[in-house]
């Protein structure tokens, strides 16, 4: 053992401290704690302590500028810091805070909406159409009409004392918005409009007594001799607006100087689908019967759409016609060889034009423009035309007349949406009950060509008087299918798209949606199968996970600008920038007229863009011969 620890222990010392000690230590602790205590001060009393500091320091500051040379680098500096010190001060309002964030979040948002309108200006620039819709022979040698065609109609002659005003408050209260130059008053009676009585009884057979909003508007404008793009909700009577004119006018050159063989056409009216040629066909024809049957002199028709004899269709063509009806491609085919030509041609109609662009005749259209030798008068009709397919197509227009009754793209107030949340596997057995909903006839509409076959033969073995088109199908099956289904003798027609475009079924009662389309503008149309002509109707459509996000929101929308009711799982739906959805002049997205998303998040451009870009260098793999190896 150590001598020290040794005398330590001799001692009593240990290791653990006297209890002398530790209470001196306890005490010396306590004293320390009580100097570094800070008493309590209130915030308000912290805030004036703070405010009085920082008013002796500007003091300061300004007795010591006073004694020294200025320095101006020295004096902003210090400003600015004052400046700062002051905004930092806590001696603003709630209220005052609270209306100064306000404004820097409308300074963010002003700032990300001039983001937003850029970019779509950029995008709008890249998609536009650089050619002009005009024919080749015009644009190189510099061609360009300046004045409308001339027509031998007028309104009657007390249209003249009539002042513009009425005619303004007659538009508001049909909701008839009209642009351009030297607009014709608007007329309520068709006897006012002129046509013959023969013309007015057909009318009558057919049930219509009174026009409907666009042909207040549309027939005067068009019988004048101007082009004109008409918009307006599907039913509501589009198809007579350029079928009556082009009647008249044709009766007008027969009574002038008779057609001859291989004359002609004077009128022609281009579709998408066979099936809308075909009606509109059936109902030109209507009126020339009437007026063949009142002593008038024959005004021909001929129909050329494709799966039908083009050698029966050729035949009628070169023993003279007035009028021909027909779809792009067949119509390229007789252009093509020297069957048709448009040499006399004044007058040319593109019904559903936007469909048939989105289908890809855009350029079938500009070749069928360039068979045209002199001035024509152009019109162009739809329920869907964004802002887009308007500017592209007024390339092709003299001083154009824009009618529009109601929004572009919005769905008909006559018919009433229901939106059905169905899984894929329960679709086809809840068809059968949303059958039962109303008496037939009804109208289902499926994308996909083997969901069609497969729904036909489900209802067929279930008992359901029903029929079924679709592109594969050939000519005959199709016009048997659609008259059995128009003649009441089929219960259920069901079809693809090539039904939604046009195509008038008086009597439906209920269209369903067996499938959600892929965008907004299919949808509008194939609901417009029901509704028309002032008939109410339903809408059903079948929609799950399956569907696309982007397209629902374009169907959110729709239901509420159409005072529908939006069930939960469509309301729970929120776009990203819900707030930006109807900044500048566009409402929606201004490619595809969707009301829920913006044309820079656009899925049809989107797909189309994805297309365009498989097919770059695709030509260079199948160049001549290529298909041989």
């Amino acid at each position: 053992m150590e001598p020290t620890e040794r005398k330590r222990r001799l001692e009593g010392d240990s290791s653990e401290p006297s209890y002398a000690k530790r209470a001196q230590r306890q005490h010396d602790a306590d004293s320390s704690d009580e100097e570094d205590y800070t008493p309590y001060v209130p915030l308000r009393d912290r805030r004036k302590q703070e405010q009085e500091r920082h008013a002796k320091l500007l003091s300061k500051r300004t007795k010591g500028g006073n004694n020294t040379k200025e320095n101006p680098d020295e004096n902003n500096t210090n400003k600015e810091k004052v400046e700062s010190a002051t905004a930092a001060l806590p001696n603003v309002s709630l209220l005052d805070q609270h209306s100064e964030l306000l404004k820097k979040a409308e300074t963010v948002k002003e700032t990300e909406i001039e983001k937003q309108l850029k970019e779509e200006q950029k995008i709008l620039e890249s998609i536009a159409e650089k050619k002009a819709l005009m024919a080749v022979s015009e644009i190189a040698k510099g061609v360009v009409y300046t004045d409308p065609i001339k027509t031998g109609w007028r309104p009657p002659r007390y249209f003249q004392n009539i002042p513009e005003s009425k005619f303004d408050r007659i538009r508001k209260k049909w909701c008839i918005l009209v642009e351009g130059e030297d607009i014709p008053p608007p007329i309520k009676h068709f006897k006012e409009m002129k046509f013959p009585r023969a013309i007015i009884n057909a009318l009558k057979r057919m049930k219509i007594h009174h026009p409907t909003p666009i042909q207040v508007q549309g027939i005067p404008a068009v019988l004048t001799g101007r082009d004109i793009i008409g918009i307006a909700f599907t039913g509501s009577g589009k198809t007579l607006v350029f079928t009556l004119p082009i009647v008249m006018f044709s009766l007008e050159q027969e009574k002038a100087l008779p057609f001859r063989r291989d004359e002609g056409p004077y009128g022609l009216i281009v579709v998408p689908s066979r099936e809308l040629a075909k009606q509109t066909c059936d109902v030109i024809q209507n009126f020339t019967r009437a007026l063949e049957a009142d002593g008038f002199p024959s005004v021909r028709t001929v129909l050329c759409i494709g799966g039908s004899s083009m050698k029966d269709q050729s035949e009628k063509i070169r023993r003279g016609v007035h009028i021909i009806v027909a779809t792009p491609g067949r119509l390229m085919d007789l252009l093509d060889k020297k069957i048709v030509d448009l040499d006399i041609c004044r007058y040319l109609c593109l019904d559903e034009a936007d469909r048939m662009i989105d289908m890809g005749f855009e350029e079938d259209v500009r070749t069928i423009f360039s068979y045209f030798k002199c001035q024509r008068q152009t019109l162009l009709f739809s329920a869907t035309m964004p802002k887009k397919i308007q500017n592209f197509a007024k390339s092709a227009l003299v001083k154009p007349i824009t009618i529009n009754v109601g929004r572009a793209g919005a769905a008909s107030l006559d018919v009433i949406q229901e939106v059905e949340y169905v899984k894929q596997e329960a679709k086809v057995v809840y068809l059968l009950e949303c059958l039962n909903k109303t008496s037939p006839p009804v109208l289902v509409f499926a994308s996909k060509k083997s969901d069609v076959d497969d729904i036909h033969e489900y209802l067929l073995l279930k008992g359901v008087e029903a029929v079924a088109i679709h592109g594969d199908k050939d000519q005959e099956e199709r016009e048997r299918a659609v008259s059995a289904f128009r003649e009441g003798r089929k219960d259920v027609l069901v079809a693809t798209d090539v039904a939604s475009k046009g195509l008038d079924f008086p009597n439906i009662a209920h269209v369903i949606n067996y499938d959600m389309p892929d965008d907004i503008e299919n949808y509008v149309h194939r609901i417009g199968r029901t509704g028309r002509s002032g008939k109410t109707g339903t809408a059903t459509t079948f929609i799950n996970k399956s569907c696309d996000e982007s397209v629902l929101l374009d169907m959110k929308h729709l239901l509420a600008e159409a005072k529908q009711k939006i069930p939960p799982f469509l309301a729970a739906l929120e776009p990203e920038n819900e707030e930006l959805l109807n900044v500048g002049d566009e409402r929606g997205c201004a490619y595809c007229g969707g009301l829920g998303h913006r044309i820079t998040d656009c899925p049809k451009l989107e797909a189309k863009q994805i297309k365009e870009t498989g097919n770059i260098g695709r030509k260079d793999y199948l160049a001549p011969g290529a298909a041989d190896w």
